[in-house]
C-alpha cells in the first residue's frame, strides 16, 4: 500500500513525498534507514494523487475523459495542420469555456512557452493527466511524431469515453425502475396504509397476517423513521470507508470477477480496455517493460495490475510475454493468441489492438443483452410487490364483504 509523509532530512530540511511500504512501521523504518525523520505519515487515499508530497484528489474520470478527449483532438488538427504548439493550445485555451479545465490549458501554455515540453506540463497534473497520456505525448516529443502520436492519443480515449458512456446509459433506465420502485412503496407505507387502518379499526374485522405486517411495518416507519436514519447512515458511511481499504477494494474486486455472468463481462471490460492501452503504448514504440508498467499503473482492480507485475517479471527474465498470460482465465484466449502472433511477427500492438476493437463491440452487445433482461425482472418484481401490498389491503374487504353476503 502507498503511504505519504512529510519529514526532516539530516541538515534539518523538511521534504514530503510518498512510498510504497507493507504498513507504517515498514514504511518508517525504509524512511529512517535514508537518513529521515518522520513527523507524519499516513495511509494513501487511493482517490488522490500525490503531487510533490501533498494529496491532490483525482478529478471524476467522465469529466476528465471528455476534456481530455477534446483537447487532444482538437490539438492533433491545429499541429498536423502545421499550427506552432503554442499558438495551438493558445487557440484550445480561448475556445474553453469550462474556468478549471482553462486554468489548467493556462498552466500548459505557460509551460510549454518557458520552453518546456507538454509531455513535463502534464506531468505535474496528474489529477487530470494520467501516466499513459503523459507517456505517450512523451513519445510522440522524442520521435517528432506529435500530431500522429495525438491522433492515436485521440482515439484512444474516445474509445474509453464511448464504452464508458455506452455502459452508463444501459444502466440508466434499470437504475431508474428500482428507484421508482423504492419510492412507490415507501409512499404506499406511508400515505396509503393509514388510511387502511382507520377503515378496519372501525369495522372492527379480523385481518390476515400479512395486512398485520404491513401494518406493523407502516407504524414503524411513521413513528421511529428518526432511530432508522442513524443506523442507515452508518452502516453506508462504514461501507464507504471500508470499500476504499485496501483490504475492502480486494474483496469487492475479487467477488465482483466472480459473480455470474455479470463477472464475466467484468473481466471482458476490463482485459479489453488494457489491451487497447497496452497496445497502443507498443504501437507508439515505448519499450515493453515501460508499457507493462504503465497499464499495470492504469488497472483500476487489483488482480489485473498483479497479472502485469507478473509480466514484468516473465519479461525480466527473457521469457516471452504471452507465457505470463496464458496461465490465467482473467484475460480471453483471443488475447494471448494476439500477444503470441505479435511476438513471432515482432510488431504486438497492431494484433492487440485488432482484439481489443472486437472485445469492444461484443462487450457493447453483452451489456444491452443484460440490461434488456434486467429491466422486465425489475418490471416483474415491482408488480410483484405491489401487487402484494394492494391484495394485503383489499383482502379484509374481501372477507368483509363475503361474511356480510353469508350473513344475509
Amino acid at each position: 500500500m502507498k503511504f505519504t509523509y512529510r519529514a526532516y532530512d539530516k541538515v534539518g530540511k523538511q521534504t514530503a513525498g510518498s512510498l510504497d511500504a507493507a504498513n507504517t512501521n515498514e514504511a518508517t523504518e525504509n524512511l529512517r534507514r535514508q537518513g529521515l525523520f518522520v513527523t507524519n505519515i499516513a495511509q494513501a487515499d487511493p482517490n488522490d494523487v500525490i503531487v510533490g508530497g501533498a494529496r491532490v484528489k483525482r478529478v471524476r474520470t467522465g469529466l476528465r475523459l471528455k476534456h481530455l478527449a477534446n483537447f487532444t483532438r482538437q490539438l492533433h488538427v491545429l499541429v498536423s495542420g502545421g499550427t506552432p504548439l503554442v499558438q495551438a493550445m493558445l487557440t484550445i485555451e480561448r475556445q474553453c469555456e469550462a474556468p478549471a479545465w482553462k486554468q489548467i490549458l493556462q498552466e500548459l501554455r505557460a509551460t510549454v512557452e518557458r520552453g518546456g515540453s507538454l509531455s513535463q506540463a502534464m506531468h505535474a497534473r496528474p489529477e487530470w493527466f494520467d501516466s499513459i497520456s503523459t507517456s505517450l505525448v512523451s513519445a510522440g516529443e522524442v520521435s517528432g511524431a506529435m500530431g500522429p502520436m495525438l491522433e492515436k492519443m485521440s482515439a484512444l480515449i474516445r474509445k474509453q469515453l464511448h464504452l464508458r458512456s455506452s455502459i452508463v446509459g444501459a444502466l440508466v433506465y434499470p437504475s431508474l425502475l428500482i428507484c421508482v420502485s423504492i419510492v412507490v412503496l415507501i409512499s404506499m407505507l406511508l400515505f396509503v396504509l393509514p388510511r387502511f387502518a382507520g377503515l378496519f379499526k372501525t369495522l372492527g374485522s379480523p385481518l390476515p397476517p400479512t395486512t398485520q405486517a404491513l401494518f406493523w411495518l407502516s407504524n414503524m416507519l411513521q413513528s421511529y423513521w428518526w432511530a432508522m436514519l442513524p443506523p442507515i447512515i452508518i452502516t453506508a458511511v462504514s461501507l464507504r470507508f471500508w470499500a476504499r481499504t485496501p483490504g475492502g477494494r480486494h474483496t469487492i474486486q475479487t467477488q465482483l470477477l466472480r459473480l455470474p455472468r455479470i463477472g464475466k463481462i467484468s473481466k471482458s471490460l476490463i482485459a479489453a480496455r488494457l489491451a487497447r492501452l497496452f497496445g497502443t503504448l507498443l504501437e507508439s514504440q515505448v519499450p515493453l517493460l515501460d508499457a507493462l508498467d504503465l497499464t499495470k499503473q492504469s488497472a483500476s482492480n487489483v488482480h489485473y495490475a498483479k497479472l502485469f507485475a507478473h509480466a514484468e517479471e516473465v519479461v525480466s527474465r527473457g521469457e516471452p510475454t504471452s507465457v505470463a498470460f496464458a496461465s490465467t482465465d482473467l484475460v480471453s484466449p483471443s488475447i494471448v493468441e494476439a500477444i503470441r502472433t505479435g511476438e513471432q511477427s515482432g510488431r504486438i500492438g497492431a494484433p492487440l489492438l485488432q482484439v481489443a476493437d472486437f472485445l469492444d463491440e461484443e462487450n457493447e452487445i453483452l451489456v444491452k443483452t443484460l440490461t434488456s433482461i434486467l429491466e422486465p425482472l425489475i418490471l416483474v418484481f415491482l408488480g410483484i410487490v405491489i401487487g402484494a401490498v394492494a391484495l394485503s389491503m383489499f383482502l379484509p374487504l374481501f372477507d368483509l364483504a363475503a361474511s356480510a353476503n353469508g350473513g344475509g
